[in-house]
């Protein structure tokens, strides 16, 4: 597909972030099924609710301006999913797995914060600023999933990690 006008490369940028959030939900219910600690799972538990939510607000977008939410498979985020996965396998113990778990899942948070970061840039560039804010919320809460992580595996799973 040859993008012809910025309008549509704002779109397939859409398109792209909503397959994203189609890819993650399952991903990380799969995520959160592995895990021994309750605090690790609250997060990817919590995670996938915002994705669900985010995947809906993207349709909305997507549907206000025409787009075909289903056009665009994320290679790169199906990539990052199966080294998860795999990585999960990799690792002996419960306490190793969540420490793996979490590094994955902020390593699929940060994809994340670069596609919602460049997605409302191009809304702002477009002036679309409803679409922008929109956008910014989505950024924000990466962010804060990317804290509560950071903060789960600091203050409990990288010590039992470590202990193992």
């Amino acid at each position: 597909m040859r993008i012809t006008s910025f309008k549509n490369m704002y779109i397939a940028e859409l398109q792209e972030l909503r397959n994203v959030e189609e890819q993650l939900a399952d991903a990380f219910l799969r995520m959160a099924e592995m895990v021994s600690h309750p605090s690790l799972k609250y997060a990817l538990t919590y995670q996938r609710e915002r994705t669900q939510t985010q995947r809906q607000w993207l349709d909305e977008i997507l549907r206000l301006h025409g787009g075909n939410r289903q056009t665009h498979t994320d290679q790169a985020m199906e990539a990052l999913i199966l080294e998860s996965e795999k990585m999960a396998t990799m690792v002996a113990g419960d306490e190793l797995r969540d420490a793996a778990l979490i590094a994955s899942a902020q390593k699929i948070g940060h994809y994340k914060i670069a596609a919602y970061g460049s997605a409302a840039a191009l809304a702002g560039q477009l002036d679309l600023r409803d679409d922008q804010r929109e956008l910014h919320l989505g950024l924000i809460e990466e962010r804060e999933v990317d804290s509560l992580l950071t903060q789960v595996a600091k203050q409990e799973v990288n010590q039992d990690a470590r202990a193992a």
